[in-house]
Parts: C-alpha cells; sequence; structure tokens
C-alpha cells in the first residue's frame, strides 16, 4: 500500500460534513498528509430529461458554482482551528462542476490522492434516489482506496449502549 500524502474528502454541506470532515482531518493529520476538501455541483445537463431548462440557464449554474464557492471558504474558514488541532498544516478547498461521483474519482486520480475519506450518507428522500448512491459509485471505481464515515454510528452506538 503506498504511503497516505493526499486525503480527498467530498463534501456537501450537510449536516454530516461535520462529522466526515472531522475523521478526514484526523487521518490526515495522523499521517501528515494534505486535506483536499471537494464539493460538486451537480450538471443541470442531468436533468434534461425532467424539464426543459430556461434561457438563463447559464446564469444560473454560473451563481450556483459561485455560491458554492463562498460557501466552501466560509467552510473552511469555520473548521480552520479543528484543522490545526489535528496537525492539518495543508488545507485545499475546490468546487467542481458535473457528475459528483465522476468528479469525485477524476479530481482524486488527478491530484495523486492515497485515500478518499467520505460520508455514507449525505442528503437523503429524493436527491438520494434520483442521484444514486455516490459513496457506492466511488467505492465501486476509485482508484485508491475509499474510507467510509456513517455519520449516524453515534447514534447506534449510543441505542446499543
Amino acid at each position: 500500500m503506498q504511503e497516505i500524502k493526499t486525503v480527498v474528502t467530498p463534501i456537501d454541506f450537510s449536516d454530516n460534513a461535520d462529522k466526515v470532515v472531522r475523521a478526514a482531518a484526523y487521518v490526515a493529520g495522523t499521517f501528515k498528509a494534505s486535506l483536499h476538501l471537494v464539493f460538486v455541483v451537480q450538471n443541470f445537463e442531468d436533468y434534461s430529461g425532467f424539464f426543459v431548462p430556461p434561457v438563463n440557464m447559464p446564469n444560473l449554474e454560473e451563481e450556483l458554482f459561485q455560491s458554492a464557492q463562498e460557501r466552501m471558504d466560509g467552510f473552511v474558514d469555520e473548521h480552520r482551528q479543528m484543522f490545526g488541532e489535528f496537525g492539518v498544516t495543508d488545507v485545499r478547498a475546490t468546487v467542481l462542476s458535473g457528475d459528483v461521483a465522476e468528479k469525485i474519482l477524476e479530481y482524486a486520480a488527478e491530484n495523486g490522492c492515497n485515500l478518499i475519506v467520505m460520508g455514507t450518507h449525505g442528503y437523503k428522500g429524493l436527491e438520494r434516489i434520483m442521484f444514486g448512491s455516490v459513496a457506492d459509485k466511488v467505492v465501486k471505481n476509485s482508484c485508491c482506496p475509499v474510507m467510509t464515515i456513517n455519520p449516524y454510528r453515534e447514534e447506534c452506538e449510543e441505542k446499543a449502549g
């Protein structure tokens, strides 16, 4: 197995993102690896069978991308102290656009990722049904090991104990 120097962590800004990023920061700090946070803005092209896009769609996509970048910057700032506590000194944040699983896999391959740390659950309900499980696609197609975090694990332990 390769030495872990680069950890990629997809985030979705759901309530579970904090737990997943904490686990990823712990792993990155343990191995003195860089931590790459990635958010993927879903392409509207994926919905072409569901609706006819309005004329101003390119503007909407650009606005969503810009909003996601601002949210990512805020997310990193909010977690900066926690990164330091785990000894993570190299944190990179990237916003991409496209199919979520494909972009995560492409980013990991292009950046020499040695480990992907991601949640097993993000959003639920209709969004999960429409997109399928991103974690499942990443695990099955990744060029490097994938560590999945069940963000509901603490709730399971509390019920069992």
